[in-house]
């Protein structure tokens, strides 16, 4: 049996992606789903490769539950596109870039993150906003948009590849 693999796709992989990647982890792990479902996160830039996220959203994150200690950053590469099955954009920004990225038969979708669930509306629209400029409580806010958009991708995932 084959695993579905989900990348999350964010600017520079510190805030938004590894969020998204550490709130997928777990409800896959509660779903009884892990050996299922696996899940990476990377940023279109490399500035902070190898590096932990951003503290603002490890403290976001921590404080419900979720672990980010293990992620590090890490660069999008064209191999990602034939790795994972599904390429999730934070923003529409993201998106166009894995679109303008994706090699002509590549096997990964892309796709936007809050797509899966299109009862969500932002401030911002169908972007999950970039918390990094801001302060915590903008981390708070992308966490719960992050945390509200998870059961649609989570169901997503399991009717489109498992």
């Amino acid at each position: 049996m084959s695993k579905a693999r989900v990348l999350f796709v964010c600017t520079g992989n510190i805030c938004r992606s590894p969020t998204a990647e550490a709130v997928l982890r777990k409800a896959v792990v509660e779903a009884g789903l892990r050996d299922r479902i696996g899940c990476d996160s990377a940023g279109m830039g490399g500035w902070y490769s190898g590096g932990a996220p951003d503290p603002r959203a490890v403290k976001a994150a921590s404080s419900r539950g979720y672990d980010m200690v293990e992620i590090r950053a890490r660069k999008l590469n064209r191999a990602d596109f034939a790795d994972f099955d599904l390429l999730i954009g934070m923003d529409g920004g993201h998106l166009g870039d894995l679109k303008k990225m994706r090699p002509f038969r590549a096997r990964g979708r892309v796709a936007l993150f809050l797509s899966f669930s299109p009862d969500i509306v932002s401030s911002q629209g169908a972007d999950v906003p970039d918390p990094y400029c801001g302060d915590e409580e903008d981390f708070e806010q992308a966490l719960d948009l992050i945390e509200r958009g998870t059961p649609g991708l989570l169901a997503a995932i399991e009717s489109d590849f498992l």
